[in-house]
């Protein structure tokens, strides 16, 4: 394919360069978008698991330092307060997405294609996983998926 066919008219789904996104690409946003708020949310728990550890306390004779005086979960809330919007925003914004991607699938004609489709980028389901929900072999999956990327068309 020419870089002339790939372009596209619309302004709403081009790289950077004026490329337009592949069907692959525009259906990747979720997956990616889905991976990246449970690396979120992972990094949120880190947070929390030090915000909850208790320092040992020291009933010995206190001397004066620079030492910050509050309880160590403070120097951590305003990081999880930070997490949690960043988690919320990004989940709204998958919830968009997702409803943009559903409404572009189902002008797909074909219904294996389509299933296919919803299983990989919306479940974010393994090959294996959706052979077996086809009852189709792992190369007829992948033959599928190839015709499916041909027939779907990106949105404005």
């Amino acid at each position: 394919m020419t870089i002339h066919a790939k372009q596209s008219q619309s302004k709403g789904n081009k790289h950077p360069g004026g490329m337009a996104v592949t069907a692959k690409e525009f259906l990747n946003q979720a997956y990616r978008l889905n991976e990246l708020i449970d690396s979120d949310v992972e990094e949120l728990e880190r947070l929390c698991d030090l915000a909850t550890r208790i320092s040992g306390s020291n009933f010995g004779e206190r001397v004066q330092s620079s030492r910050n005086p509050d309880p160590p979960f403070v120097r951590y809330l305003d990081d999880i307060m930070e997490m949690e919007q960043k988690i919320h925003r990004e989940l709204c914004e998958l919830v968009v997405l997702k409803k943009k991607i559903t409404e572009s699938l189902e002008k797909v004609g074909n219904r294996e294609e389509r299933l296919l489709l919803t299983y990989r980028y919306l479940d974010n389901r393994t090959w294996e996983q959706i052979a077996s929900m086809l009852s189709v072999s792992d190369r007829t999956v992948h033959r599928i998926h190839a015709s499916a990327l041909r027939n779907f068309s990106v949105p404005d």
